[in-house]
C-alpha cells in the first residue's frame, strides 16, 4: 500500500472545483492528475459518446485535483477489447485501486481479474461486473428504484384505462438494464394486469402480463424484444417501426417506459411527429442536459435525477479509505452471479417540469443560462 499524505476528503470535496485547464484528452482517455510518478487510482469508463460519461469524467478530475494521491481516467469507446487495455495500461502504473464502470458486466470480467491478480483493490462503478469473484465493491444508484420511479411516474399522470404502454429497455449487456427494467415492471405489471395499460409493442411482455415477478430469463426474453442498447439511433429506428405496425387503438393517448435520457428523446420525436398520438408520456433518466430543456418544453415527461457528484464522491472517498488502509462504508450487497459484493447505494430524485428549477438549477447542477423557457 502506497503511503501518501492525504487532505481529508471533506476538504477535497469542498475545495475549489475548477476544471484542470491543463488536461487535455483524447477520445480514449485523458491525463493524470494528482502528484507522484505512479498513478494511485485507476479510473476506467465505458465511451465518450454520451454525456453522462464525460460528466462523470469531470467530477472525478475535480475530486482528486488538490490532493496527494493521483489518477488516471481511460475510455473504453464501447469495446471491451479496449476496456481490458485500459486496464492493463493502469496496472502497468502501479495502481492500488480500479475504478471501473463496464461496457459489458460479464465481457469486463477478465480485465478485474488481471487487477485482482495483482493486488488491486477492484470498485464496479455504476454498472456491476457480473459473474466474477474479483470484484470488491459496488458504488451505485438505486437501479431498481430508477426502474420503479419510472413506472410510477407512468402510474400517477396516465389517465382513463386501456392506455397503450410501450416498453423500452437498456442493453442486455448491462445488468443496470435488467435492474431497471425489473423495477419498472414490478410496479408497472398490477397496472397491467387490471387493463389501467395495455403492452402495445412486446409479444414477450404481454405472454407474462399475469407475472408480477419475472426471473431473469423471463426479463430476458421481453428485454430482446425492446432493448435499445442504450443507442438513441437504434430507440429511433424501433419506436418507428413499432409505430408503423400500431393498429388504431395502440396510439392516441400513450405511456412509454424509455431507459434513458438519450433514448427517451430519440423515441419522443419518433412519437410526437405521429399525428394519430394525441399525446405521450415518456420516462427518461440521468438528467441530461438536452433532456431537461425537453422536459421544460414538453417534450419529455421526467427523468429520474441521479447526481453523479454524490456518486463520484462516494466512489472517491471507497478509494480514499482503501488507500488509508480503512475498511469503506457500506449500504447493502448485490448479487453479481458469483459472490455477494459489498454495496454503496445512493439516492434517486424524480425531475418533471414541476421541480425541474428546484431540483437541478437552484441546487447548483446546473445554470439557468443554460435553457431557455425556464420559469
Amino acid at each position: 500500500m502506497k503511503k501518501k499524505s492525504l487532505w481529508k476528503w471533506a476538504s477535497v470535496m469542498a475545495a475549489s472545483v475548477v476544471l484542470l485547464a491543463a488536461c487535455n484528452s483524447d477520445e480514449e482517455g485523458s491525463g493524470s492528475t494528482g502528484g507522484g510518478s505512479g498513478v494511485d487510482v485507476g479510473i476506467v469508463l465505458p465511451t465518450k459518446d454520451e454525456p453522462r460519461w464525460v460528466q462523470d469524467e469531470q467530477r472525478f478530475k475535480e475530486a482528486l485535483e488538490d490532493s496527494d494521491y493521483s489518477t488516471e481516467i481511460l475510455f473504453s469507446q464501447g469495446s471491451s477489447a479496449k476496456e481490458k487495455e485500459n486496464v492493463d495500461a493502469l496496472l502497468n502504473k502501479g495502481i492500488d485501486v480500479l475504478i471501473i464502470t463496464p461496457h459489458d458486466g460479464a465481457a469486463a470480467g477478465a480485465a478485474v481479474e488481471a487487477a485482482k491478480a495483482d493486488g488491486v483493490t477492484v470498485i464496479s462503478y455504476d454498472r456491476l461486473i457480473t459473474d466474477t469473484d474479483a470484484v470488491d465493491y459496488y458504488v451505485t444508484f438505486d437501479s431498481l428504484a430508477v426502474g420503479a420511479a419510472q413506472a410510477q411516474y407512468l402510474i400517477d399522470n396516465a389517465e382513463g384505462t386501456g392506455v397503450p404502454l410501450y416498453l423500452y429497455a437498456g442493453a442486455a449487456s448491462d445488468n443496470n438494464a435488467f435492474l431497471f427494467f425489473q423495477g419498472a415492471w414490478e410496479v408497472l405489471q398490477p397496472k397491467i394486469a387490471d387493463g389501467t395499460f395495455v403492452i402495445a409493442n412486446s409479444s414477450e411482455a404481454e405472454a407474462l402480463s399475469d407475472k408480477a415477478e419475472l426471473s431473469r430469463d423471463e426479463l430476458s426474453k421481453i428485454i430482446g424484444q425492446v432493448t435499445t442498447n442504450w443507442d438513441p439511433n437504434e430507440a429511433k429506428n424501433k419506436a418507428q417501426t413499432h409505430l408503423t405496425a400500431a393498429a388504431d387503438d395502440q396510439k392516441g393517448d400513450v405511456a412509454i417506459l424509455a431507459p434513458n435520457d438519450g433514448t427517451a428523446r430519440a423515441i419522443a420525436d419518433v412519437f410526437g411527429s405521429d399525428g394519430a398520438v394525441t399525446s405521450f408520456l415518456v420516462t427518461g433518466q440521468d438528467a441530461e442536459k438536452a433532456s431537461i430543456q425537453y422536459i421544460i418544453d414538453g417534450k419529455q415527461s421526467m427523468t429520474v435525477f441521479k447526481d453523479v457528484r454524490t456518486l463520484v464522491q462516494d466512489a472517491m472517498g471507497m478509494a480514499i479509505d482503501i488507500l488509508d488502509g480503512n475498511d469503506p462504508e457500506t449500504t447493502g450487497s448485490y448479487d453479481n452471479g458469483a459472490v455477494e459484493v459489498k454495496a454503496k447505494q445512493t439516492d434517486v430524485i424524480v425531475v418533471d417540469q414541476e421541480n425541474v428549477k428546484a431540483e437541478l438549477v437552484d441546487s447548483g447542477y446546473y445554470e439557468a443560462s443554460e435553457f431557455t423557457g425556464l420559469e
